[in-house]
């Protein structure tokens, strides 16, 4: 189906519907096991570890859509990580973006770490700092744009050009952008993950990751971790995560229109010291980010000033919940430092920019102005 629009893709791509009945809608094959009809015959399905219908209607889908060759589908977005770092092997490199999610960092810093696989961290994020960040040993350079809670951004297409001519791998955590507003494989990047929880599924009701490859050989590599490991996602979940996706598009573009007007309003308000959004020409990343972005998504972050309590805040919110995650239907407000990056040590939040302050909104589909005020309420009331 690849003469269709992004839009169209959602809804039809992938072998998501049923040849057998007709049915718009690929049934859940909640089985452990398929009935095999002769001894050593050569049958599709086995066992569901191996492979589901259900869940290769999603890994077809979330193919389609990234403009990849294979999808692969996974019990979290950590486990879509784990995988995609057991293709290293003792004594490789993984250079990680500056601002990383603290799972991402916890993965690393302390359980590969243990097999000999190390990391570095860029300490900016231009293709000169990756350079920098780059050694003989990196097999793996992992990037998320934009980054995790600083929404800071990084030119895929010049990292992905530098990282190939030194022998090394690009990944890029598509989670906060999607498919539908970032194609990572189309500018050069190898490997894509998502965190699937977010807004693929969108609707704060499962946990899920997906890795999308085009290469055959890392396709090859990828589906023997998942099945030897056999973190997979279930039927359920799959039929979910394709239900979701079907309505990502009209999901992104209204996440994106609510966060631009907050980020806006929030950018002149006097108890706010700074906005990060990549759709305010004010970031540092916003010309990167219109080049290989469609819109700014739903993410953003900002600085309470000083005369604020950052604690206060969150006691006055009402429409917009305070919790961890992000990307469902309704705003979510956090605190990275305490809650999504608290694995990180102190002395690396302070070098990465994540201050006490510092509060991240996942903002909703909610009427923009019912978000806006609660906002602005909350920070009034935060006031010392």
């Amino acid at each position: 189906m690849e003469q269709y629009d992004l839009s169209t893709l959602l809804i039809h791509g992938g072998k998501t519907t049923d040849d057998r009945t007709g049915a718009v809608n690929i049934p859940i094959y909640q089985t452990s096991t398929f009935r095999q009809e002769r001894l050593g015959g050569n049958v599709e399905w086995e066992y569901s570890r191996s492979g589901n219908p259900t869940r290769h209607g999603l890994e077809t889908l979330i193919a389609d859509i990234e403009k990849g060759t294979h999808g692969y589908a996974f019990s979290s977005g950590l486990a879509a990580l784990n995988a995609v770092f057991s293709l290293l092997q003792a004594g490789d490199e993984v250079v990680i973006s500056r601002n990383v999610y603290g799972g991402t960092f916890r993965l690393l810093d302390q359980v590969f770490q243990h097999f000999h696989l190390s990391y570095r961290i860029a300490q900016g994020e231009t293709v000169e700092d990756f350079a920098h960040a780059i050694t003989d040993a990196t097999k793996l350079i992992l990037l998320e744009t934009p980054a995790n809670p600083l929404l800071s951004i990084t030119d895929i297409r010049r990292v992905s050009e530098y990282a190939h001519q030194r022998g090394a791998k690009v990944v890029v955590d598509n989670t906060f952008m999607t498919p539908y507003l970032q194609q990572p494989l189309e500018l050069g990047a190898d490997i894509v993950v998502h965190s699937a929880t977010k807004y693929l599924g969108g609707h704060s009701d499962l946990i899920a990751g997906l890795v999308v490859v085009r290469d055959e050989e890392l396709a090859q590599r990828i589906a023997f971790v998942q099945n030897a490991a056999g973190a997979i996602l279930s039927p359920f979940d799959s039929f979910l995560l394709i239900r979701g996706i079907k309505t990502l598009g009209v999901r992104m573009d209204r996440h994106s229109a609510n966060a631009l007007k907050i980020a806006q309003e929030l950018e002149s308000h006097p108890c706010v010291g700074r906005v990060y959004y990549p759709g305010l020409p004010s970031h540092d990343g916003y010309d990167v980010h219109v080049k290989q972005a469609s819109q700014a998504g739903g993410m953003l972050s900002f600085e309470l000033t000083d005369d604020c309590d950052y604690a206060r805040f969150f006691e006055y919110l009402d429409v917009v919940a305070l919790a961890e995650s992000l990307g469902g239907v309704e705003s979510l407000a956090c605190h990275p430092s305490s809650m999504t990056h608290a694995s990180i040590p102190s002395h690396l939040r302070k070098e990465m920019g994540i201050s006490d302050s510092l509060i991240r909104l996942s903002v909703g589909i909610e009427n923009v102005e019912d978000i806006l005020n609660d906002v602005l309420y909350a920070i009034e009331k935060s006031r010392k």
